[in-house]
């Protein structure tokens, strides 16, 4: 166990659009420290989000993000020698982590050509409810449902 918590930090908002949570998921979205190239691949996933929908790309990008995000998952519990799967309720800051952390993967799992068009693709794709990262919020969902039996083991 540690001793202390470890201070929260905190992220700058993005030049753009001023979202915190525009950067948060430009930094995940990153790799090997190429924040400029995350930022291009982003916006170029907006503004093509923009064109296909006909609506604005960031409020897309947000419903599609609280579209992926959980509400509810199974954690591991060991009771007495058995270990049970045990739905808790995903506290906010996981429940964004968690939607962003899907979106980015299964839209890289996509058939596009580009991070961009895979990326664009899939937030449309999750703005509608369909998609990979909407199906694994469903299976959560339901991993969650048929536990439900364990949900007094909460600690």
């Amino acid at each position: 166990m540690r001793k202390a918590k470890p201070k929260k930090r905190y992220v700058l908002p993005d030049p753009k659009h001023g979202d915190v949570q525009v950067t948060k998921f430009v930094n995940r979205l990153m790799y090997d420290g190429k924040k400029s190239i995350a930022y291009d691949i982003f916006y170029q996933a907006i503004q093509l989000v923009e064109d296909k929908t006909k609506e604005n790309g960031l409020e897309v990008w947000k419903k599609a993000l609280s579209n992926v995000s959980p509400y509810v998952e199974v954690r591991s519990r060991r009771v007495g020698g058995a270990t049970f799967q045990v739905p808790t309720e995903v506290r906010p800051s996981r429940k964004s982590s968690l939607g962003m952390k899907w979106l980015i993967t299964y839209a890289r799992n996509r058939g596009e050509k580009t991070m961009t068009e895979r990326l664009a693709y899939e937030i449309i794709a999750a703005s509608k409810g369909e998609g990979a990262a909407v199906k694994k919020k469903d299976e959560t969902h339901r991993m969650a449902e048929a536990n439900k039996a364990f949900s007094h083991f909460r600690f």
